[in-house]
């Protein structure tokens, strides 16, 4: 599976598609998870999904839904930037919610603010119609062990 992974990781920088990475992930093909490469920027994107609706009458993107692809959006950022490519494991997540997540497409990014050998720190900051207008941000910590990201 480490081999598929660092094989899949490669490939993906040099094609730019990222799809096949974010595929290994069950739960961001459900929720429909995409990504792209802007120069030095990965911009993650959820497409407007009616699966994704929490609450039908405004109606708005599910809170958790928001947070789960702000955490992937962590997880595929730290994966991305490894020597050794391996899928980030969750040690805390904390979401701040600012305003309700319409139903249409959402954005998010990571900015990784410390990656060690073992833990990676990171701060997300999702947004749909303008990125000075988050809807959300989360700050996230992962642990990085390749030799167990598999277990």
């Amino acid at each position: 599976m480490m081999d598929t992974l660092q094989s899949l990781v490669s490939e993906a920088h040099k094609t730019g598609d990222y799809q096949p990475v974010i595929d290994l992930i069950p739960y961001a093909r459900v929720i429909g998870v995409k990504c792209e490469r802007f120069g030095e920027e990965m911009i993650f994107r959820l497409p407007r999904n009616p699966e994704n609706i929490g609450n039908p009458t405004i109606p708005a993107i599910h809170g958790g839904v928001i947070a789960s692809f702000m955490e992937l959006t962590a997880a595929f950022e730290l994966t991305l930037q490894l020597e050794q490519p391996a899928l980030a494991k969750i040690i805390d997540f904390s979401v701040d919610y600012m305003r309700a997540g319409l139903d249409r497409d959402t954005f998010a990014m990571c900015k990784i603010e410390r990656q060690g050998r073992r833990v990676g720190n990171c701060s997300i900051t999702a947004w749909q119609d303008r990125k000075s207008h988050p809807i959300a941000s989360a700050r996230g910590h992962f642990l990085l062990d390749t030799l167990s990201s598999f277990r």
